[in-house]
């Protein structure tokens, strides 16, 4: 006689109304903490002038969120598998909100003080990037992770598209520290967060907390707990809070560290400069290049409708190929012609536009793939690690331009221009270390998630020859 685990059960379950609520609040927290991180860039641009803010200084302010978001996202990862992925999701949001929400009290001219504030905002949204995605792919069944879990990932590009519109509708009514208020709408989240959001009922089993995850399976489910199978899922070691097991696979560890690095460098470089880029080289005010940024979100949009698409009908690894191409050749494009114009537009709007369909698209592809690669007892640690490469990637994006423009140099139009090309060829290269890796990555698609190493849980793991492939890596 076959017996039903409880995780077996689940996976042959319809979802009920507290799995599509934490699904609704999750998705409203992955808009509202990325409004929280794009509006930056705005604000920057409307503030460079007015406080006669140098190409370092500048960047500072953008990449200081960046740095914080590596603190937040191994931080809040490894104490994510230690105490549970629900209550450090709380404290994370409640950091970013009141880091964000403080930059309206920011003294005129203290750049330094907008840098550390933007620190903490950095360390929530890491924190947040991780466990959010890690609840979201536990809480989900088998049969519908790759098909479900890239269109919540749409929901930062709708952030950005509202950081976009608040400024270009907002900035010259309210101000900067009008806009920079807004910062603290995540707040609202935690409400849902804590009476609607069960625990992940994986999480619960590897910490040998049997009754508990029969009770969240059976509130995610909809059924009655008797409906749940008593017999748990094997486990065979309790999760720690050491980042060192990460490096167990280095060619794991790596991979997803060069993944997320030329992603990010790609796509933060282009959202957190080019509102500034595109006022200097357009010569308009940052109200009108808020404007193009909204086509840009929408194009982002659309991309992360595709790359939520792609994925279960033809796997991510390909996916990432085609991602990665797509970032080389548009960014490509964006750094050869940004003085040109074309049916009188700029060229260089119109390539970060279709660009954005892949580096803001792309996403959708990578975000649960760093959460299915790692077993439970060390997702959130490997989501952390993801995230923390990831902040890196919000630190070399802005940077670059700094150096290549000449840190020194006050933001001028003329120094943007020289900068963009190199600068833009750079972040091309990104994509195509990209695209490369994913030559060398493990499919994830229509297999189910182990509890501890591939094959540990009885909900699964990687079986097979596709075992043999994740477990060199």
């Amino acid at each position: 006689m076959i017996t039903t685990t409880m995780l077996a059960y689940y996976d042959e379950c319809r979802p009920g109304a507290r799995y599509w609520g934490s699904f609704a609040t999750l998705c409203a927290g992955w808009c509202l903490d990325f409004f929280d991180f794009y509006i930056v860039g705005f604000l920057v641009a409307s503030l460079g002038p007015g406080w006669h803010l140098t190409y370092l200084q500048s960047s500072i302010m953008l990449l200081s969120g960046g740095l914080g978001s590596i603190f937040g996202a191994l931080f809040f990862g490894a104490l994510g598998d230690k105490l549970g992925r629900k209550p450090m999701l709380i404290i994370a949001t409640i950091t970013c909100a009141l880091g964000a929400g403080a930059l309206a009290l920011v003294p005129e001219g203290s750049w330094p003080i907008f840098s550390l504030l933007r620190i903490v905002v950095g360390a929530g949204l890491g924190g947040i990037g991780t466990l959010q995605l890690v609840l979201i792919v536990e809480m989900t069944p088998t049969p519908m992770r790759v098909k479900l879990l890239g269109w919540p990932i749409m929901l930062p590009s709708v952030g950005t598209l509202l950081a976009a519109l608040t400024s270009a509708s907002l900035m010259e009514a309210l101000g900067w520290r009008g806009v920079a208020a807004f910062g603290l709408l995540p707040l609202l989240l935690c409400v849902p967060f804590a009476l609607v959001m069960p625990e992940s009922p994986r999480w619960l089993l590897t910490r040998g907390r049997t009754l508990e995850a029969r009770r969240s399976i059976a509130a995610l489910a909809g059924r009655d707990i008797s409906n749940v199978p008593e017999t748990a899922d094997a486990i065979a070691r309790q999760p720690s809070a050491s980042l060192s097991e990460l490096y167990q696979r280095p060619g794991r560890f790596w991979l997803t560290i060069l993944i997320w690095l030329t992603m990010s460098t790609a796509g933060y470089g282009v959202y957190l400069w080019g509102p500034t880029i595109t006022s200097m080289l357009l010569k308009i005010n940052v109200a009108a290049a808020a404007k193009y940024f909204v086509w840009i979100s929408l194009a982002g949009l659309l991309g992360r409708a595709l790359f939520s698409y792609l994925p279960a009908r033809i796997g991510r690894v390909p996916t990432g190929r085609i991602l990665g191409f797509g970032i080389a050749i548009f960014l490509g494009l964006a750094a050869l012609f940004h003085d040109a114009f074309a049916l009188g537009l700029p060229v260089f709007v119109l390539a970060l536009a279709a660009g954005a369909v892949f580096y803001d698209g792309g996403y959708c592809t990578l975000s649960p793939y760093m959460a299915e690669i790692y077993p439970t007892r060390l997702a959130a640690r490997g989501s952390g690690l993801a995230q923390g490469a990831n902040g890196l990637g919000k630190i070399l994006g802005p940077l670059c331009l700094a150096l290549i423009a000449g840190s020194d140099n006050y933001v001028s139009a003329k120094a943007t221009e020289a900068a963009v090309q190199p600068a833009f060829l750079f972040l091309a290269g990104c994509g195509l270390i990209l695209a490369l890796c994913f030559f060398f990555a493990p499919e994830t698609k229509d297999k189910a998630l182990s509890l501890d190493e591939e094959g540990a849980g009885s909900d699964g793991g990687l079986h097979g020859s596709q075992s043999r492939k994740v477990a060199a890596l």
